[in-house]
């Protein structure tokens, strides 16, 4: 995109967008440029009734019989199975439920003793907060284990790899700065070393075509770009060479071979349903399976085409828009092929940035200790929208508009 582009160009380029269809589709407030898609997805219009259908027809009058008739009982896998195509998996591969947390513990615990012999597990220091979180746990339940981290003292992937590694942990989109991995790539690296690759899709899935590939079990949510809403289930993929030579540790009713004849012990049902654990949130299911109703119908290529095209319209505007100076710094990589569908800038005054942002109507978020993040959902937002976000923050920062003292105070959450 050429420098000094107008909002009329771009909105000549939403009206030539193949995918300018599906924002119909989604309930976005007037007046508003929603660049949290990254940590929230935005409401897709028809889940309201689909959750209403399933509380007043399938709970309200079929009761306790929908476990069958409207398939609660099975949710957990057939909602794995619409969500397998989105990351590259088959069906069986894929088991919806849980939270990403519970699921890295899961998967964690179950392939360690793949590689008995082996007593470290790789990290990285800028992994979300809560996988290293789980990773620590996972350490300290099972006993013998070191974390090894990336990123500390400049340690890289390379370095950390060697015949003790028996796992590697890693996101495929950096979380803060929107920076992207080669999963293939990288997957080739880890399992050459002889260890197994975990992948957290969090920051990845819906935004850009994900493939899985050769990687041994992955995680991920579906209330950022899926649209799943708040809390939805998350994910994990078992490679199928994986599946029946693992055991879930939370070896719960649900994930057992034969569950209605009620045996005193466990026996593992067979492929990835044996990591079920707990009776799965119906409604939260709904929600989700609302969404997926339309990710079905989209060309993955065309979302990561208009990512990228949107992105880099972003980064080009405030390179022209931002006077050197303003203390705003990129932070995401310039090569469209290196980034998820999230644009991150440094500022050292990001928090009241964003607060000051949001009161003109353009929502991103703030991570510490001073990025300012941006995510670019292709479904639903707009090349003029990116215009209207570029030329607000510009304003922003020239005007110094931050400098309120009101945008200081921090919410509870932020």
């Amino acid at each position: 995109m050429p420098m000094g582009v107008s909002r009329a160009e771009c909105q000549d380029l939403d009206a030539k967008d193949p995918l300018r269809g599906f924002r119909e589709e989604f309930s976005l407030p007037p007046g508003v440029v929603y660049l949290l898609g990254n940590s929230l997805g935005a409401l897709p219009r028809h889940t309201p009734e689909r959750v209403a259908r399933t509380v007043e027809t399938e709970w309200g009058r079929h009761l306790g019989a929908s476990w069958n008739t409207a398939g609660w009982w099975d949710m957990p896998q057939s909602t794995g199975d619409r969500i397998a195509p989105l990351i590259g998996a088959g069906p069986g591969e894929v088991l919806a439920g849980d939270s990403t947390s519970v699921n890295i513990f899961k998967v964690v615990t179950a392939a360690l003793p793949l590689r008995p012999e082996r007593r470290v597990i790789v990290s990285d220091l800028d992994n979300f907060p809560t996988d290293r979180y789980v990773v620590e746990g996972a350490a300290r339940a099972l006993g013998s284990y070191e974390i090894r981290d990336i990123g500390e003292r400049g340690r890289s992937l390379a370095d950390a790899l060697d015949d003790g590694v028996a796992l590697v942990l890693l996101s495929q989109v950096d979380y803060r700065t929107g920076a992207a991995r080669d999963m293939a790539a990288v997957t080739q690296q880890v399992q050459a070393a002889g260890a197994l690759m975990v992948w957290d899709l969090c920051h990845s899935a819906g935004a850009m075509p994900v493939r899985v590939g050769e990687a041994d079990f992955a995680v991920g949510c579906t209330y950022k770009y899926l649209n799943g809403g708040p809390g939805a289930p998350a994910y994990l993929y078992v490679a199928p060479r994986h599946q029946d030579d693992v055991r879930n540790p939370l070896s719960g009713w649900h994930g057992h071979a034969a569950p209605f004849d009620f045996e005193s012990h466990y026996r593992p049902a067979p492929g990835v349903r044996r990591f079920a654990t707990g009776s799965p949130p119906i409604l939260s299911y709904a929600a989700l399976n609302a969404s997926l109703d339309i990710w079905e119908r989209v060309d993955l290529s065309e979302v990561r085409a208009k990512s990228l095209a949107l992105t880099s319209l972003f980064i080009d505007l405030l390179d022209d828009l931002v006077a050197p100076g303003l203390g705003l710094a990129l932070a995401t990589p310039r090569d469209p092929e290196r980034r998820g569908s999230q644009v991150s800038y440094r500022h050292p005054h990001g928090y009241p940035v964003v607060r000051a942002l949001a009161d003109r109507g353009v929502i991103g978020d703030y991570r510490e200790p001073d990025f300012v993040r941006f995510g670019f959902a292709p479904l639903y937002l707009r090349h003029v929208d990116v215009y209207d976000a570029a030329t607000a923050l510009a304003e922003v920062l020239g005007e110094e508009r931050w400098r309120d003292e009101r945008y200081a105070r921090r919410l509870t959450v932020t």
